[in-house]
């Protein structure tokens, strides 16, 4: 698989980060808050350690939530950078709801190319790479021999054996009857409520499932979800690998502004509003258009 030599150290940093984030969840969680009132906790910043360590090797600039303050006027020279967030859901981490994840993209050119995401409660892994597909992973296994492989040329095995273990994304093929829409479970927006009111009086009945963190792009990759409008704030480290993952399982991630891509390491890392979808339907393309 071609960017191997980043695949297998960001699949390796979020399994490990992934167990420490574990340790965290099953003891007794402190919680600090940041000076945005976001909460913090201990599993944040261990994974995040974690997950530097990893990739320091590839010599590639590390963007993550945990260590966002770096300038732009030193950012805006990366042409390729890892994007990270070390913890994905934190409120659901401190609510015990299980959907939480360890997230973790290349960026090249503003675009991203490789992401990974791993469910640490239900030990399940995906990752995605631009123009190879997108892969779920449920075989602990397979996971462990990835994670405990010594040397670059026994990683490279365990990465083929990983891939041949995995099920390529989507996993569902045909069209949901009803039409099935993936939203925030912490961050439901009054604009979100309005645009599943509007898919109903188009569509007639429409399913709502309510997701945490990152998992709500895996629903759309799998093919489990036709689409997720998220139509309130993300930063670039909550959107990036899903990203990866639902476009090379075949879904589209455009704005809903404009309906252009999305674009990574700008100024300002505040996204967008954008929708997910498993095809750009000519009634998203008007919902978009008329925005």
């Amino acid at each position: 698989m071609a960017m191997a030599s980043l695949l297998v150290p960001a699949l390796q940093a979020s399994l490990h980060a992934g167990e420490a984030i574990l340790s965290v969840y099953r003891g007794t969680v402190a919680v600090e808050y940041k000076a945005d009132q976001s909460p913090l906790t201990q599993a944040d910043t261990r994974s995040h350690a974690i997950i530097l360590r990893h990739l320091d090797d590839t010599g590639l600039p590390v963007l993550s939530e945990e260590g966002r303050n770096i300038p732009y006027a030193e950012r805006s020279g990366w042409e390729r950078l890892w994007i990270v967030d070390p913890l994905d859901g934190t409120k659901e981490f401190i609510k015990r709801l299980g959907e939480f994840t360890v997230n973790i993209a290349v960026i090249e050119g503003q675009r991203p190319v490789i992401g990974v995401i791993f469910v640490p409660v239900k030990h399940v892994l995906y990752f995605g790479v631009r123009g190879e597909g997108s892969f779920r992973v449920d075989d602990p296994a397979a996971m462990h021999d990835l994670l405990t492989a010594p040397a670059s040329r026994d990683s490279q095995d365990s990465l083929k054996r990983l891939v041949q273990s995995a099920a390529r994304l989507p996993v569902e093929h045909a069209p949901h009857s009803p039409f099935v829409i993936v939203g925030s479970r912490s961050h439901a927006t009054p604009e979100l409520h309005a645009y599943v009111e509007q898919k109903r009086r188009e569509l007639g009945e429409v399913t709502f499932l309510s997701a945490g963190s990152s998992l709500k792009y895996c629903l759309v990759a799998e093919g489990r979800a036709d689409v997720y409008p998220r139509l309130g704030p993300t930063m670039e480290w909550d959107t990036a690998a899903g990203q990866v993952i639902a476009e090379a399982a075949g879904a589209a991630v455009t704005r809903y502004d404009t309906g252009g891509p999305m674009v990574y390491n700008k100024e300002d890392l505040l996204n967008p509003w954008h929708v997910v979808a498993r095809t750009v339907t000519s009634n998203e393309q008007r919902v978009t258009s008329n925005k």
